[in-house]
């Protein structure tokens, strides 16, 4: 490879560090909301319908802004981006205690912290790194970075349930507040506006100098761009369910708030590696297969819980296995994006994606709720949860990708 085709690793590599820890910390706030739930019904005489639909409304707008923030990002740079988003999370975790209420709670998590957590999610800061990374690391840079995200829920969701069994869930939010704080200065770094698509830096498939609405033109009528909004869509689903009432499954099978929180750490934990593979198996084999067998093999693990014995080490091990393919499905999501259509708009158009995901997410996050106020358990929504796994990994396999080009070492 050329020097000059691609910028040296000190160049991108700072840039992919601060996006991670970024994401490190929004992520690991957002998805450790599930295990307020139980405190604020108790606290505040909220049912878990409405602290559910004030969750599923964060999803939504979570998934609502990144396009919106994403095409700011695109054309103007992200750093402004990701300090209002800063502002807003810190903003919304703090005012929640204060507004306990279920409008207030919609306000503050649903409209506020959600908002600003998106601002500093993976469309941005992957697509805020896209352009600086050369093509045949992107994939690994986005794993780094979607890891991040993964280590913040193995860090936060334990130190959440700490504060809330020491001193109650409002300092629980606070202490959230606090260190969302840490993300002001992590936004310096990105705070750079992206340059635009090179022939060394764009995918095949983009025009250099296209412009944003042409761009979107072109993929709102790609069917492969379609088909990876339907997978993320079932994905969102998914995962908002889970984040949200897992905690009230285990207590439901009479466990500890502790192994919640242990759960929803080691989900953290074990995606860090999920991502990393992903991120690394994305440069040497067709993405949309990987992300074909991660959704079949939630599906799988969904009916083994389902005949598993209730005990505290059933959900460590069935979150272990989720782990693995938690958030590790962005990566190859984000580098098929990059794949059709070039890094110029990624921002933009891995925001989409995210906003199908979201949407997902809101049904996933009310759903359960409504199914736990009117059936008393979620037996319907574990059974919906492996039909719509079953749809994501057959919604990819149409999805139009090169075969992986791996190098071939040449005799001296």
């Amino acid at each position: 490879m050329n020097p000059t085709d691609a910028p040296p690793a000190p160049r991108y590599w700072p840039l992919v560090i601060a996006a991670t820890l970024m994401l490190m910390i929004t992520m690991g706030v957002r998805q450790s909301l599930g295990l307020f739930v139980k405190p604020i019904g108790a606290d505040t005489g909220l049912t878990i319908a409405q602290i559910s639909f004030a969750l599923a409304i964060g999803q939504l707008v979570w998934g609502a802004v990144q396009p919106l923030f994403g095409a700011v990002a695109d054309q103007r740079g992200p750093g402004r981006v990701l300090l209002l988003g800063s502002a807003l999370l810190v903003a919304g975790m703090a005012l929640a205690p204060m507004f306990a209420s279920e409008w207030g709670l919609l306000l503050t998590l649903g409209v506020l912290a959600a908002a600003g957590a998106g601002a500093g999610s993976f469309s941005i800061l992957i697509g805020a790194t896209a352009a600086r990374v050369p093509a045949q690391n992107r994939s690994m840079a986005a794993g780094v970075i979607n890891a991040g995200g993964s280590f913040g829920q193995f860090l936060f969701a334990p130190f959440a349930q700490a504060v809330i069994n020491a001193a109650g869930w409002a300092a629980g939010m606070w202490a959230l507040a606090a260190a969302a704080l840490a993300t002001i200065p992590l936004a310096w770094p990105l705070r750079r506006k992206r340059e635009a698509a090179t022939p060394a830096t764009a995918a095949a498939a983009a025009a250099p100098g296209i412009g944003l609405r042409e761009q979107l033109r072109i993929a709102l009528r790609d069917r492969s761009y379609w088909c990876l909004h339907i997978g993320f869509f079932t994905c969102g689903f998914h995962i908002a369910f889970l984040v949200t009432h897992l905690p009230s499954e285990i207590a439901l099978c009479g466990l500890s708030d502790n192994v919640s929180a242990v759960a929803l750490g080691l989900i953290g934990l074990f995606n860090v590696a999920g991502s990393l593979a992903a991120g690394a198996l994305g440069q040497r084999y067709r993405m949309k297969y990987l992300l074909a067998a991660m959704y079949a093999s939630r599906a799988a693990m969904v009916g083994i819980y389902l005949m598993a014995p209730p005990t505290p080490l059933t959900f460590y091990v069935f979150a272990a296995g989720l782990g693995l393919t938690w958030l590790a499905t962005v990566p190859p999501t984000a580098g098929l994006v990059g794949k059709l259509f070039g890094p110029r708009y990624l921002g933009t158009l891995f925001g989409l994606t995210l906003l199908s995901h979201q949407i997902g997410g809101f049904f996933g996050a009310w759903f359960g709720g409504l199914a736990m106020a009117k059936f008393g358990d979620y037996s319907w929504m574990w059974y919906a949860d492996i039909v719509l796994a079953l749809l994501a990994a057959a919604a990819n396999l149409p999805i139009r990708e090169a075969r992986v080009q791996r190098a071939v070492l040449q005799p001296a």
